[in-house]
């Protein structure tokens, strides 16, 4: 293949990329935007194994590697379930970091390299190795712990060392003094040493970086590690002379940074808040008897018969989905019943909070799964105002994006966060397994409202006994 026809065959694929993000925006052309981004990757890889760039005697090999990737692929899109779809992500952003770092190391030792570039062109492509292993070792290191937090390997809770942020700085200050010694270093020899002592820094300061991160701001991490894995590419692109490697990882990075911003804004965080540690500190106690403003009132539970009668009854309702439905794989249980309730002239909606979930777009990922109308799945500044007008707000494994102390106590830890107004319908419905509190580890003063009521079991269970009621009417 010769340059002219890969240079057409790259900017198609940058062209189907973007028209990929423009899909992925909404709901309704999601499906589209995954066609047009795994059309353009497929045209990326065949111009690149049969492009210029890779010689004959290098084709079979990179086959044989795309078959063994392909199968590995293959077998995971089968076995993961949608539940565990955070950590999945999280753990393919790390191979994308190992694979940046693997790159830059492989492109300094290359003595073709080294002969191509002298001077100036030397020292930037030396710059580019050291931020791309750089950006790519903090990113692989991050993202598995980032797979143990949403796996549940690690627990949830914070790690926040004495001194952190000055042992953040300090590593920061060693990493561009080694820097200047790796561009200084005039053989490849002399230059290892400060490479291989900047991974490790790296590797620990992406270790470091996601332990002190508290278990709720988990969909901040993973929209910020998915930024990250972008610049690691559009680093290994340029380490490379791959414009379109480069192309994509910054449409990969940019977005996955404005993702990072927008929930942020939704949890009223800043970004360096974030990092520097925060919500999940308590690691996802038990509810206590009192946190930050002890609860008034008692907490009612409600059996399914008497949900069902509610639900029946009701005009308006709006479903609140959580975690706790994607773990007792309930969405299509959920399905079931707005499918039953609108048939009965019932109007059923559902409140999505941005940060519901393990991820960004997690809930409305099983809904869509379930085949839930996407004219029916609202967000949260869209819904917010309807709840006054709401019969029933039943909520389902959510908790901190429901807890009403965010907006009444300015002492609780997520003071000031957004959060779905579900208290303010005239009947709440909390389904959970028991009292324990949220990811953030914060009290919720929501089930002890008059206005309540604790339906506890496992949602799946629950929801099918939900269903038969319903039937039965």
């Amino acid at each position: 293949m010769s340059i002219g026809v890969t240079t057409v065959a790259y900017l198609g694929a940058a062209i189907l990329f973007i028209l990929s993000l423009g899909g992925l925006s909404h709901a309704e052309t999601a499906r589209r935007g995954n066609f047009y981004g795994m059309l353009g990757m497929a045209i990326a890889v065949l111009a690149t194994v049969f492009g210029p760039t890779v010689s004959a005697a290098g084709i079979p090999w990179v086959i044989g590697a795309m078959v063994v990737g392909g199968a590995i692929g293959l077998y995971a899109a089968r076995v993961v379930q949608m539940t565990q779809m955070p950590e999945l992500v999280a753990l393919m952003h790390s191979l994308v970091g190992l694979a940046a770092t693997l790159v830059g190391f492989a492109s300094y030792v290359d003595p073709a390299v080294s002969v191509n570039f002298t001077g100036a062109e030397k020292v930037i492509h030396e710059v580019e190795i050291y931020i791309g292993i750089l950006i790519g070792a903090m990113t692989f290191s991050g993202s598995i712990i980032a797979f143990g937090k949403l796996s549940g390997k690690i627990g949830g809770k914070p790690l926040l060392l004495p001194g952190r942020h000055l042992l953040n700085l300090a590593a920061l200050l060693i990493v561009i003094w080694f820097g200047i010694q790796f561009i200084r270093a005039e053989s490849i020899s002399a230059g290892m040493t400060p490479l291989i002592i900047m991974t490790i820094i790296a590797l620990l300061f992406g270790i470091h970086m996601v332990m002190a991160i508290g278990g709720a701001d988990m969909p901040v991490v993973v929209s910020m590690l998915n930024s990250y894995s972008g610049w690691a590419a559009a680093a290994t692109g340029f380490m490379l002379s791959n414009d379109l490697l480069i192309v994509t990882g910054a449409l990969v990075g940019s977005s996955g940074a404005i993702l990072s911003y927008i929930m942020c804004r939704a949890m009223n965080r800043n970004f360096i808040s974030v990092i520097a540690g925060g919500f999940g500190s308590e690691g996802g106690k038990p509810a206590a008897a009192g946190g930050s403003a002890e609860p008034v009132g008692e907490v009612v539970p409600v059996s399914a018969v008497e949900t069902a009668e509610m639900l029946r009854e009701a005009k308006n309702v709006v479903i609140v989905p959580g975690y706790g439905m994607a773990v007792a794989q309930a969405q299509h249980t959920v399905y079931e019943i707005t499918k039953l309730l609108r048939d009965k002239g019932v109007n059923v909606r559902f409140a999505i909070h941005p940060v519901a979930g393990r991820m960004p777009g997690h809930m409305n990922v099983l809904l869509a799964e379930a085949k839930v109308p996407y004219d029916i799945v609202m967000e949260m500044d869209e819904i917010n105002d309807d709840f006054p007008e709401t019969d029933v707000a039943m909520v389902i494994g959510a908790n901190d994006i429901v807890n009403p102390s965010a907006m009444e106590d300015p002492n609780s830890p997520i003071a000031g966060m957004p959060v779905l107004e579900v208290w303010k319908a005239k009947q709440t419905i909390v389904m959970k397994r028991g009292m324990a509190s949220g990811y953030a580890g914060v009290d919720n003063p929501l089930f002890y409202k008059e206005n309540n009521r604790m339906l506890f079991g496992d949602a799946k269970k629950m929801l099918d006994e939900v269903w038969a009621g319903l039937q039965a009417a």
